[in-house]
């Protein structure tokens, strides 16, 4: 097995271990954190001026 998939796999094990000792509370307030930051107004922002500028590229260089 090479050494990549085994640290994803490690990764992922250690992430459900965790998740599921937190519960489902915990579950929620972290859901609710990454709610409100993709919500807010400067991520929006960034988003928009992201896409724009990868619709500017794949027109370049399409």
């Amino acid at each position: 097995m090479r050494p990549k998939t085994l640290v994803i796999l490690l990764a992922v094990a250690a992430a459900y271990l965790l998740g599921a000792r937190a519960g489902r509370e915990r579950y929620e307030q972290i859901t609710g954190a990454v709610t409100s930051f993709w919500n807010s107004p400067d991520v929006k922002k960034a988003r928009k001026k992201a896409q724009a500028q990868a619709e500017k590229a794949r027109k370049r260089y399409a």
